[in-house]
């Protein structure tokens, strides 16, 4: 039996969780089912309980909820040694103040660099350090959302690269690439919501080396279902693909739009319990 928490999978036993977490009714479908198939924004609760008794999940969240947000994140590139621009990471404004005293020069990373809150996504909440009072105003919204019981940032080494990212977006055995260019040379992030277009022919050859690279981090970590976000630098001789970003929600303008989106979503899901 075949039970799906996901809206546009039609199963054998369809369930809506959204909004909630898990009950005993769901818990009982679950133990039930040869496979168990889960909406995007599924909770932590009911993805662990669907883990724990079911043998068979899509999409897989393991690395999601182990390596949360962008710190996690982080932390799961290194664990994995891909290639990521030079990072540090911090809790909160003390952290950053016990071992910096406050002050970019001995961060070793020069100006420009990048800020980013642990949270947020698509180019929200990440800004582009030019100087000391550049970081002391950053610092000081940190603090304030600190009060909020939001906390978390990590700071970045800038990494040129003409005002584009590569997007890998993983469904399941399907791999779809696309650059996002700001032609804007003010600005700084490459995400469409910024204003950014979608180019899907320039250099195959960086878009299928990114593909490979993504293809080896997810047979490694088992993500199946997420955008994975990709920057080369223009200043680099030898180019080699630097993970920035996994995005488990992400846009679907590059796909074709949402209709485009879940009728290849429910074929890659079809697919998968095929392989089973």
């Amino acid at each position: 039996m075949i039970l799906s928490f996901h809206p546009w999978f039609e199963a054998d036993k369809n369930i809506i969780c959204a909004g909630r977490n898990p009950d005993s009714g769901d818990l009982a479908a679950i133990k039930a089912a040869d496979a168990v198939i889960l909406n995007q924004g599924c909770y932590k609760s009911l993805y662990e309980m669907a883990r724990d008794n079911c043998a068979n999940v899509f999409p897989n969240y393991d690395a999601r909820f182990k390596y949360p947000d962008k710190i996690g994140q982080t932390k799961l590139f290194q664990n994995k040694g891909v290639p990521l621009p030079k990072t540090l990471t911090f809790r909160n404004t003390d952290s950053f103040i016990n071992n910096y005293g406050g002050y970019s020069e001995r961060l070793s990373l020069d100006f420009p660099f990048v800020f980013k809150f642990d949270w947020g996504g698509e180019g929200e909440n990440v800004y582009l350090i030019k100087s000391v009072e550049d970081l002391q105003d950053v610092l000081q919204k940190a603090a304030i959302y600190e009060n909020t019981g939001q906390a978390g940032f990590l700071i970045q080494e800038y990494i040129p690269c003409q005002n584009r990212s590569l997007r890998v977006v993983v469904i399941n055995r399907k791999i779809i690439t696309y650059w996002r260019v700001l032609k804007n040379r003010e600005g700084f992030c490459s995400n469409l919501s910024q204003g950014a277009v979608i180019d899907f022919d320039s250099d195959p050859d960086l878009q299928e080396m990114a593909a490979f690279s993504v293809k080896s981090f997810c047979r490694e970590t088992k993500i199946n279902l997420a955008g994975i976000d990709i920057l080369f630098s223009s200043d680099a001789q030898i180019k080699q693909p630097l993970f920035l970003e996994i995005n488990y929600f992400f846009g679907r303008q590059g796909l074709g739009g949402s209709d485009k989106y879940y009728k290849l979503l429910v074929a890659e899901i079809r697919g998968w319990i095929e392989s089973l």
